[in-house]
C-alpha cells in the first residue's frame, strides 16, 4: 500500500455540517500532511471511522485565491467543488485565523469561488454563502409523463436534476446508483418536487462518489437552476434538502448559494490506528 499520509503521523481535523452534508476538515496550509485515498475513505467510514461525506484540507491559495480547497469523496476520490464543503472551509479558516470575514476566496478544481461568512449566535454556529459561478443546462430530455422532467446540468461537476411527484417515494439508493452507473465518470443525481408553496423545492440527492447524502450545495443549484428553466420558480429559491433548508438566487448569469454551517467537533486521529481499524 503506498500511502502520501504518513501512518505514524496525527491528524487534526474539525468536522462541520452544512445541513448536514458533513464534512472532515484539516488545516494544511503548508501542505505537509497530503491525505491519500486509502486515509480518506478510512476517515469517512461511518463504522470503522469517523464519519463524513468528504474530507477538506485547507491550502494556501498560491496568490490566486486566499485560500484553496483540496477536497476528497468519501470513496477517496478528488471532488472538483461542493457547495456546502467550501461553507464548512469557510468556518473552520475563519475559526484559525486563517481569514477574516466577512468575505474572501477559496481556489477550487472548479475555479476562485467568492465566500462571505457572518458568525452565528453561538461560536460553532455561523451564516455562509459561497458564490457558485454559473450553471450550463444541458437539453430537456423527454419524459413518458407530462409531470415528469429531466436536464443535466453543470456546475463544475456534472448533476441530472429529475423532477418527479414525490421524492419521499423514490428508492434513492437504487435508482441514483443506477443511474451513476450509465454515465462515464458517474454523476450526482437530484430527484426534485415542486414546493411546499412558491419558489421552493423538495430535494433528495444521490452524490457521485458518495451515495445519498442529507443535503448537497451544487445539487440544490443545478435543480433551482433547472426548476427555473421549466418556470417552476422565480430567481430565489428555497431548497429543502432532507437536512435543512439551503437557499439559492439565481441572477445576473451566476449562483448564489446560502445557509447555515455548524462545527461539531474536534477530532484528533492517529493515521496508523486509523487505517488498522479500516473496513477489511
Amino acid at each position: 500500500m503506498n500511502l502520501s499520509t504518513p501512518t505514524n503521523r496525527r491528524l487534526n481535523l474539525t468536522k462541520h455540517h452544512g445541513a448536514g452534508n458533513d464534512f472532515l476538515v484539516l488545516v494544511d496550509v503548508a501542505d505537509t500532511s497530503p491525505v491519500d485515498p486509502v486515509v480518506a475513505r478510512a476517515l469517512c467510514d461511518r463504522r470503522f471511522g469517523i464519519g463524513a461525506d468528504g474530507v477538506i484540507r485547507i491550502l494556501d491559495g498560491g496568490g490566486h485565491a486566499d485560500l484553496r480547497m483540496d477536497l476528497h469523496n468519501a470513496d477517496g476520490g478528488v471532488a472538483a467543488m461542493s457547495g456546502n464543503g467550501i461553507r464548512c472551509l469557510a468556518q473552520a479558516a475563519v475559526a484559525a485565523g486563517l481569514v477574516d470575514p466577512p468575505c474572501f476566496t477559496v481556489g477550487t478544481l472548479s475555479g476562485v469561488r467568492t465566500v462571505e461568512y457572518r458568525p452565528g449566535g453561538t461560536a460553532d454556529a455561523a451564516e455562509a454563502s459561497v458564490e457558485m459561478g454559473a450553471a450550463t443546462l444541458g437539453p430537456d430530455q423527454p419524459q413518458q409523463f407530462a409531470e415528469r422532467r429531466a436536464r443535466q446540468v453543470d456546475m463544475g461537476n456534472p448533476h441530472l436534476v429529475l423532477l418527479g411527484p414525490d421524492p419521499a417515494q423514490v428508492d434513492v439508493a437504487e435508482l441514483g446508483n443506477r443511474l451513476q452507473g450509465v454515465h462515464p465518470g458517474g454523476i450526482n443525481v437530484e430527484f426534485i418536487a415542486a414546493g411546499p408553496g412558491t419558489n421552493a423545492l423538495t430535494l433528495r440527492v444521490w452524490e457521485r462518489g458518495v451515495g445519498e447524502t442529507q443535503a448537497c450545495g451544487t445539487g440544490s443549484a443545478a435543480a433551482a437552476a433547472a426548476a427555473r428553466s421549466w418556470g417552476l420558480v422565480g430567481e430565489t429559491v428555497d431548497v429543502h434538502n432532507p437536512g435543512g433548508t439551503l437557499r439559492v438566487e439565481l441572477a445576473g448569469g451566476g449562483i448564489r448559494l446560502s445557509g447555515p454551517v455548524r462545527r461539531v467537533a474536534a477530532v484528533e486521529v492517529d493515521v496508523g490506528g486509523l487505517l488498522g481499524a479500516a473496513r477489511p
